[in-house]
């Protein structure tokens, strides 16, 4: 078919340290604070360590990504790295849900979000995979460089360029593969879906790493085999791009996959735990 398996070639991918322009950061703080963040996020923020670092979301009732996020333990508190267009929301939606809780939560203008290939000082492990390197909170020199790239081939989906807010559950966004979901936890905002998701296995969508012949066409561009769309571009960079694909409809597939004319070759990641129809 169409797929190749990317576990070895990501490794060879690589970026320039410095800073994510497109990140922002927002500071929690206060006596209740672990325990307001575990109550509302995907993921098990009581049991991170100083300078320990998870991936997680904040969604919505119905289940749905509003926010994917970043959270650091830094001393008594909390260092969320967040979408920087998402920032406000993202507040909003915290205060929202603070009512008497013990909390302080504030923007951290002076911190700006770093990433390195490597390790870096004062750094930690991206959580999401082995295969993006470091990422840190202070005031890295310079814009990082090939980042996009980077994040695009090792299958990994961007808050603004693939999300938006509101349109993916965790599992579509792979959040379930990522870290960025813990099914041992206590309830939080729309825990009962996800749950439901997971032990159904209904994820039949996916966002997956794909190849184009070309350079990629827009985002929101149909990918088809034959007359049946069995997915969407979302972010690219050269011939690179994110999809989401229908891996029921993929399994199906008995023509090649074309976006706007060009070929397009799925790609199954280093880290996926799921089954990508025909991979090798």
């Amino acid at each position: 078919m169409w797929i190749a398996n990317e576990a070895t070639e990501m490794q060879n991918f690589d970026f320039r340290a410095g800073r994510l322009p497109g990140r922002s950061v927002i500071a929690v703080r206060g006596p209740e604070a672990g325990h307001f963040l575990h109550n509302l996020l995907t993921s098990d923020i009581d049991h991170l360590g100083p300078g320990q670092a998870a991936y997680a979301a904040l969604l919505t009732p119905q289940g749905k990504i509003l926010f994917d996020i970043m959270v650091l333990r830094d001393g008594d508190g909390y260092l969320i790295d967040c979408a920087a267009g998402q920032r406000s929301d993202l507040m909003k939606r915290l205060a929202m849900y603070r009512l008497r809780a013990k909390v302080e939560i504030a923007a951290r203008d002076e911190l700006a979000v770093g990433v390195s290939p490597v390790a870096a000082a004062g750094g930690y492990r991206d959580p999401r995979s082995e295969d993006i390197g470091w990422r840190m909170m202070g005031a890295p020199e310079g814009e990082a460089e090939g980042y996009d790239a980077a994040r695009i081939a090792a299958g990994l989906a961007d808050s603004e360029a693939d999300l938006g807010s509101g349109e993916f559950f965790p599992h579509e966004a792979n959040l379930d593969q990522l870290g960025g979901v813990n099914f041992r936890k206590g309830c939080y905002v729309g825990q009962e879906v996800v749950s439901r998701m997971e032990h159904r296995g209904t994820a039949r969508s996916r966002i997956l790493p794909v190849v184009v012949g070309g350079a990629a066409p827009h985002r929101g561009t149909g990918i088809s085999s034959g007359v049946k769309q069995i997915g969407t571009l979302l972010s690219s960079s050269g011939t690179r791009a994110l999809a989401l694909i229908r891996l029921d409809r993929l399994a199906e597939a008995t023509a090649p996959l074309v976006a706007d004319g060009a070929t397009v070759t799925v790609l199954k990641p280093a880290w996926a735990r799921y089954e990508v129809p025909g991979a090798a």
